[in-house]
């Protein structure tokens, strides 16, 4: 068949194969939703500018109604001879009420159209995953008060270097989540420019009140050129970063978990509900939702990379090009989504090795700071007392010994600052309480920090 949309220009039909290639309905059909929201408003002020009388606008907006139910129901019959979400709902419309609902197109094109509905789109997705990303940070906060006292080992370079608490590291975590948020923000501020009204490229001869579809859909302003309005998708690309810092952040966490819960380190547990087993190793019990977000990250990365390179030598403006962008952020929302859902349920589930964890918080010589430190409060520059502490390390390391190991009499030989008190320094239940300080890891620390998390959610509906 003849394309309804455009073939009235041409003498032959589109071949068939270059029909199914082109099509971009089995992608952009998500849209359809948005698209008749789009649509409804620009009918709406189509009658306010007087284009279309007002019983026209309630027969065009019913039909609208109509039409929506029929694909929300899964009854509206969608064909790729339409090539896009956009003319399926034209004419269903059509269909529904007539020749009337060819007016809708009045002074828009596909191009700012599809632009329109995107930003629509992700804005909506934006809004999920701030809920997402605060649920998240909610459970870590919740979390991080019930493990502010259980001590846990810090790493540096994969080696254990200082005592921390559990809670403490689980509000590192809550911290990367927070810069997720802002800039999930700050995107949506980007996203909210209504592009609506530049039509294929230049505007559009029709006097249209812009600022009156932007109200009614939400949007904080109008776009400024035309031009840029149709062949912009920054907004695509920053939503794309957005998703590969989130799953950056959550593969970050994911391989914690899974090097924690390896027997070698066995310092926590997670719910069956988890993990798999093997097809032929009875014992194994396997972190594979961890390790599988890990996996997924690439994917995530792999996007944003694709729409940087689809974009890249595009001049202006509108080019056919911009519509594989859907495809590669809607994988990307997908896999990010996910991730998002399932990694709080997981996190909530996990069962702390206290035992296992203090036992490595205060080995291989984890408080050999606080001894430095100890030392330089008595007057020693901290250069020397670095120096002093490396020697009862070599020290230690030679005898087989931790440092609180060390009586007083052996620790003296090294500095005559060294006194009895020392042993009120040395544990790494006295070197986590001494960290009282803003972001720092002692228990009161921890649960002040928690519950400044904790009342600052309480705006979005989580109870303390």
């Amino acid at each position: 068949m003849k394309n309804v949309t455009w073939s009235s220009r041409f003498t032959k039909q589109i071949d068939a194969e270059v029909l199914e290639f082109s099509q971009s309905l089995s992608i952009d059909i998500v849209l359809y939703d948005v698209d008749i929201r789009v649509t409804i408003a620009h009918v709406e002020m189509l009658n306010k500018c007087g284009h279309i009388n007002l019983s026209e606008s309630k027969k065009i907006l019913a039909g609208l109604r109509k039409v929506k139910k029929l694909a929300d129901s899964g009854k509206l019959p969608w064909s790729v001879d339409y090539e896009d979400v956009h003319m399926n709902i034209e004419n269903a419309l059509v269909k529904n009420i007539g020749d009337l609902g060819k007016k809708i197109h009045l002074g828009r094109s596909r191009n700012d159209l599809v632009t329109t509905d995107l930003r629509l789109y992700l804005r909506d997705f934006i809004d999920i995953y701030l809920y997402k990303i605060r649920e998240t940070k909610y459970v870590l906060a919740t979390m991080a008060i019930e493990f502010s006292d259980s001590l846990f080992p810090g790493f540096t370079h994969m080696q254990i270097a200082q005592p921390v608490t559990f809670g403490h590291h689980l509000l590192a975590w809550n911290e990367m989540l927070s810069r997720d948020e802002q800039r999930l923000e700050n995107t949506r501020k980007i996203i909210n420019i209504l592009p609506l009204g530049s039509a294929a490229l230049s505007g559009t001869s029709l006097k249209i009140d812009r600022k009156m579809i932007a109200k009614k859909l939400g949007f904080d302003d109008i776009s400024k050129n035309s031009m840029d309005a149709v062949s912009d998708r920054d907004y695509v690309c920053d939503f794309a970063h957005n998703n590969a810092m989130i799953m950056m952040h959550l593969s970050r966490i994911s391989e914690e978990l899974v090097l924690w819960m390896n027997p070698q380190f066995g310092l926590v547990d997670m719910d069956e509900g988890f993990c798999t087993g093997s097809s032929i190793m009875p014992q194994k019990k396997n972190p594979d939702v961890a390790e599988l977000i890990r996996g997924k990250t690439g994917s995530v990365y792999g996007s944003l990379m694709a729409l940087l390179t689809l974009l890249k030598g595009l001049p202006l403006t509108y080019n056919r090009d911009l519509q594989e962008d859907k495809s590669l952020i809607l994988e990307s929302i997908d896999i990010t989504m996910a991730c998002l859902s399932l990694l709080p349920r997981l996190i909530a589930t996990l069962k702390l090795n206290k035992k296992k964890a203090e036992k490595m918080a205060g080995s291989s010589f984890s408080t050999a700071t606080d001894l430095a430190e100890y030392l330089s409060k008595k007057g020693m520059p901290f250069r020397t007392s670095h120096h002093v502490v490396g020697k009862i390390v070599k020290f230690c390391e030679k005898e087989s010994l931790e440092l609180i190991d060390l009586s007083l009499k052996q620790l003296q030989k090294f500095s005559p600052l060294i006194s009895k008190d020392i042993f009120n320094v040395l544990s790494p239940e006295a070197s986590v309480k001494a960290r009282t300080g803003l972001g720092q890891t002692s228990p009161a620390s921890v649960i002040k920090q928690a519950n400044m998390i904790l009342d600052n959610l309480k705006k979005y509906g989580f109870k303390k």
